[in-house]
């Protein structure tokens, strides 16, 4: 039920460890998923343990707004191109020898998790290809896993002996930095974003969602005044996200860099729940209710709480976040499937549909793009050689003229794959509103099939889309 790198092989599981499992510490095919159930916490109170690492209806026209009739003439001089819908392609990242291997995190075009070589692991990172992969070790002796990355740093856990330690790299592992905290028998970095590493260290009284900046000495307690512990699972623009135990009771929460910051983003009904991610503002993770786990979205308060459990799902749980999208897994029919959401539970798109038949189950961990694809990093579990394997999903990021086929912002974006009319009036009646749905670019100019967002909705997401919905992009 708790975790650790990986259960079979390290030596110490110390009993401050997280109640969930980070992505690659535990064995992801059938033999090792943790049953859908709560464990029972010493107080009664029920918890996650499932692994770690997301209209108009009918013929209702879209009402035409002054804005929309103004510029409708667009619409019958522009080149309507139809594109086709692009499709995920998977990239088996498992290097030739190793008895196991998983991804956990993706920036750009890079992928960071871990590789085991029979009893060795090691912190692995790659740019797209098995035969990119770098070892992250830090020494021959080490046990390590990448856990999370951002630009060029990636972040994880090293066990040099007695200490199992957060870790901090830029690429090599000559260039490994210990960022355990004076006083921590045990620590993690789960996270990382902007310069700032989350995670968590465990002192004598708990363990404690924790903050770093590059250094051991810049370690920051999060630990809310009213909880017996926590950890941060993940971290955006400033904002860093987990859980707290308040009361015997394991509630998602962010900070904003102290411990005095912390709010609380517990859904109502909820029995447990977690964040594990964070992204442009919104929180992704899971919350236990109604006797199963439900994948959760958050838009920094309680009670913006989204359940994005996909219809026909038994369970779901959403471990990563980005670019306004949501990964992580959902069982159907008793399989785990790697799936990728919106923002919506009607969004869902189930990847593991994308692997060949000899994976059984898959898990979606990380999400990011490098402005020309979107790529998601996972692991899954192949039955022809009874192994966890490290995956890359990707796809060619959409084009940003491709928006909606129904005009439900309720519902986010629906694409189609083809850029038409249905484009154009949604686009306007999101910009006249201000909805920052219609968020494209800020001006740059980018050379970028996505644009580059900026939190605004102006003049520059007008022109930004025009030109790409004349070029049918």
């Amino acid at each position: 039920m708790i975790a650790s790198l990986h259960a079979k092989k390290w030596s110490m599981v110390s009993k401050h460890q997280p109640i969930v499992a980070t992505v690659r510490i535990s064995a992801a095919h059938p033999r090792h998923t943790p049953a859908p159930g709560p464990s029972i916490h010493n107080a009664g109170t029920p918890r996650p343990v499932a692994v770690r690492c997301p209209s108009f209806p009918g013929t209702t026209a879209m009402p035409i707004h002054p804005l929309a009739a103004a510029l409708f003439s667009i619409a019958a001089t522009a080149t309507l191109a139809t594109t086709a819908h692009a499709q995920w392609t998977v990239t088996n990242l498992h290097p030739a020898g190793a008895t196991e291997s998983g991804a956990g995190a993706a920036s750009g075009g890079q992928q960071a998790g871990y590789v085991a070589w029979g009893r060795m692991i090691s912190a692995s990172l790659w740019s797209g290809t098995v035969a990119s992969r770098v070892d992250l070790n830090p020494t021959v002796d080490a046990h390590s896993s990448a856990n999370g990355m951002s630009g060029e740093q990636q972040v994880g856990v090293a066990q040099i002996q007695p200490e199992r330690s957060a870790s901090l790299w830029n690429g090599t592992a000559a260039s490994w930095v210990n960022l355990n905290p004076v006083g921590s028998a045990e620590s993690q970095a789960l996270a990382a974003s902007g310069g700032q590493q989350a995670g968590y260290a465990c002192m004598d009284d708990g363990c404690r969602a924790s903050l770093w900046r590059g250094t051991a000495a810049s370690w920051v307690d999060l630990n809310p005044a009213c909880a017996t512990n926590s950890f941060a699972y993940g971290v955006s623009d400033g904002q860093q996200v987990g859980y707290a135990v308040v009361d015997d009771v394991y509630r998602a929460c962010l900070w904003s860099g102290t411990a005095a910051s912390w709010v609380d983003l517990h859904p109502a009904g909820a029995a447990a729940s977690e964040a594990r991610a964070a992204s442009g503002g919104q929180q992704a993770g899971l919350a236990w209710m109604d006797g199963r786990y439900h994948a959760s979205l958050w838009n920094g308060t309680a009670a913006s709480w989204v359940d994005l459990s996909p219809a026909g799902s038994a369970w779901s749980i959403a471990s990563g976040a980005g670019d306004g999208l949501q990964v992580g897994w959902a069982d159907m029919g008793g399989t785990q499937r790697a799936s990728v959401w919106s923002g919506t539970a009607a969004s869902w798109v189930d990847l593991h549909a994308f692997l060949p038949d000899e994976f059984t189950s898959s898990y979606a961990c990380g999400i990011s793009s490098d402005g020309v694809n979107m790529y998601v990093a996972g692991w899954g579990f192949n039955a022809a050689t009874n192994r966890n394997e490290a995956l890359l999903w990707t796809r060619p990021l959409p084009c940003p003229a491709d928006l909606d086929n129904d005009g439900d912002f309720a519902n986010g974006l629906t694409r189609d794959g083809a850029v038409t009319i249905e484009d154009l009036l949604t686009f306007l009646v999101g910009f006249e509103a201000g909805n920052v749905l219609v968020d494209l670019d800020n001006g740059t100019g980018s050379a970028t099939v996505g644009g580059t967002p900026d939190g605004a909705v102006d003049i520059n997401d007008l022109l930004f889309f025009l030109v790409r919905f004349e070029a049918g992009c």
